[in-house]
């Protein structure tokens, strides 16, 4: 039986706003998750990678999940981004989630002390089996240092909790052999912002996007023509993002984005270390192509 997908279309990785002193900045957060929903936005992703979980305390992440859920009034899922590379401590995070009541959870594969394979899969049904909570599986080696095989993807694509894969390998080809083997029963979305078409071709159902924190709007429509088949229009969206998206990822995620929204005037441009605010000659190109873009006052 086929999985239905938490969501089809485009999902915001939303950052985590801080102030200048490095707490918490709940307006800020509050205003964000306004611009996802005005727009439109089809999920929304608190505690991704963009988020900067690892550096949250249990108690900042309860506030940022009730706020994302008070914020989004039910016009979107709220998915909480729950991976660790400690079995238990991603239990905790899951069961958190569910109780505060997330509608999803994105568990990112463990990194550092990896697994193996078959490790791998223990440790996605372990989780599960604490907490009934829908997962979306999260595959990006770059981050992590192992990735799922299309195997491992065909084995847990039989799980019941288990709701869609999001692909942040950059690897077409890998994304296509999942695809293949799962035969369309794993919902896939595109992790990396300067792929969604192609991915979309294969068969993907939608993108978590960090391009979509600036422009939900446009990104929103990118994968809307790709899920209505209109090519042309998105290659014309797909085009028209690829400078901004160039930019963005010039440096380590979220390091850039953060930039950018404070270039905006929505946030402040802090991060918890070990992340740095953007270095030059990376954040004039950055601010050249905002600029570009008319998306700079």
């Amino acid at each position: 039986m086929q999985t239905l997908p938490l969501f089809t279309g485009c999902a915001t990785a939303l950052v985590t706003p801080f102030q200048p002193d490095g707490s918490l900045d709940e307006p800020a957060l509050r205003r964000l998750i306004a611009m996802q929903v005005d727009a439109g936005m089809d999920a929304l992703v608190l505690l991704g990678t963009t988020g900067e979980p690892c550096t949250l305390t249990m108690h900042e992440r309860e506030k940022i999940i009730r706020i994302g859920l008070e914020e989004a009034r039910g016009t979107m899922p709220v998915i909480v981004g729950t991976g660790s590379n400690d079995t238990l401590h991603a239990i905790a995070y899951a069961r958190q989630a569910h109780e505060l009541g997330a509608q999803g959870q994105l568990c990112v594969t463990p990194y550092y002390n990896k697994a193996t394979q078959s490790g791998l899969i223990r440790h996605f049904v372990a989780i599960l089996d604490s907490c009934n909570l829908p997962m979306i599986l999260y595959n990006v080696p770059g981050r992590t240092g192992m990735q799922i095989t299309p195997e491992t993807a065909q084995e847990l694509c039989d799980h019941p909790g288990i709701v869609g894969l999001k692909e942040a390998s950059g690897n077409a080809a890998l994304t296509a052999e999942i695809l293949s083997r799962t035969a369309g029963e794993l919902p896939i979305y595109c992790g990396n912002d300067d792929i969604i078409l192609p991915l979309m071709a294969l068969g993907a159902v939608g993108a978590i996007s960090v391009v979509s924190n600036m422009l939900p709007l446009q990104t929103r429509a990118l994968t809307q023509a790709c899920l209505s088949g209109c090519i042309q229009q998105a290659q014309d969206a797909q085009q028209s993002l690829m400078p901004l998206i160039q930019a963005l990822f010039s440096q380590v995620s979220p390091i850039p984005v953060k930039a950018a929204l404070a270039m905006m005037g929505v946030i402040n441009d802090v991060l918890r270390l070990p992340l740095t605010p953007m270095e030059e000659p990376f954040r004039n190109r950055l601010r050249l192509t905002m600029a570009d873009m008319g998306l700079l006052a």
